[in-house]
């Protein structure tokens, strides 16, 4: 099965961080970059994605920030969501919100994956990086 997921920028800070191939975020990333996981996205994302992962805390390589982007553009769907008027915990975490919601709006199989779960309403299209890779899992 393939699915299209909006991912949060902590699930991609996680996975670059990690050592271990095995962590969920890591297995999301690889999922995404072999072509499993649709990335969707919208340009505020985008550039939420560039301004964290090249944060000097991280230390990440500019070439493996540069690969990673270029693969979201090269095999995401790029969204343009209309506003839900949706209050959230956090507003900066709106826009991956209104992305999946806009992306449901005509393919239900479409996730936000996040490590942070109470950011958002509870919902079945809102799952952690493990509950993304069982709900693969169980569709194989």
């Amino acid at each position: 099965m393939t699915c299209c997921a909006v991912i949060d920028t902590n699930v991609l800070v996680s996975a670059l961080l990690s050592s271990k191939d095995d962590a969920a975020t890591v297995q999301v990333v690889g999922r995404m970059l072999g072509g499993e996981i649709i990335p969707i996205y919208s340009n505020e994302i985008k550039a939420e994605y560039r301004d964290v992962l090249n944060r000097k805390k991280f230390g990440f390589s500019p070439d493996i920030v540069e690969y990673l982007l270029t693969a979201v553009e090269q095999y995401g769907i790029l969204v343009d969501p209309a506003p839900s008027g949706v209050i959230l915990p956090d507003m900066k975490d709106l826009p991956f919100y209104e992305v999946v919601l806009e992306k449901r709006s005509d393919n239900e199989n479409a996730y936000l994956v996040t490590g942070n779960i109470k950011h958002f309403p509870v919902k079945p299209f809102v799952v952690t990086p493990k509950e993304l890779l069982e709900i693969l899992d169980r569709s194989k």
